[in-house]
């Protein structure tokens, strides 16, 4: 009971920090560590992530706000006034085509709800597209938040326990 704790609290810091690597923490145990069940691990995975989206998700819903140092340090940041320079026309120019691909994918996901989900969900198990991405999206777009976290706990679930069960899969094929 005590490392599904751990990992609980592990996976809702990735799902926070994005530095931290819940996929290492989950091989490492289970090669580690023989006694804790791989499903258990992947429900605990699951649980702790989507916790942490949760935040990102409701934060780009509009439902909590952040912090005031936070917000308005971003909305400063976002809304100076610049100097033009060769180094700043050069990055807009650079993400012109990654910025246009964005907005038409948000605007994609607006129209249509279901795709959204299912993009969500091939995220969720995949992590292409970036989960963390998807998960501001959902929240962009205003999924539904019982879409939102049936898809993505079905989803981490199952990449968490097969990612789990790894270990001693390639312990008994080698074998």
């Amino acid at each position: 009971m005590g490392w599904l704790l751990v990992t609980l609290g592990v996976a809702f810091g990735s799902a926070i920090v994005p530095v931290v690597n819940a996929e290492l923490f989950v091989v490492g145990l289970c090669a580690s560590q023989h006694d804790v069940h791989w499903l258990w691990l992947g429900a605990a995975v699951a649980v702790g992530q989507i916790a942490g989206k949760l935040l990102y998700y409701l934060a780009a819903r509009g439902s909590i706000r952040l912090p005031p140092f936070l917000h308005d340090r971003l909305h400063n940041r976002l809304h100076r006034e610049r100097l033009p320079s060769a180094r700043h026309d050069r990055w807009h120019r650079r993400t012109k085509v990654l910025r246009a691909k964005i907005e038409a994918l948000r605007e994609r996901c607006q129209r249509h709800p279901h795709w959204m989900a299912g993009t969500y969900g091939v995220s969720s198990l995949i992590g292409l597209p970036p989960f963390m991405a998807t998960s501001v999206l959902a929240g962009m777009v205003r999924m539904r938040l019982v879409t939102f976290l049936a898809t993505g706990l079905a989803g981490r679930w199952v990449r968490f326990s097969l990612l789990a069960a790894s270990p001693a899969l390639l312990a008994g094929w080698m074998h």
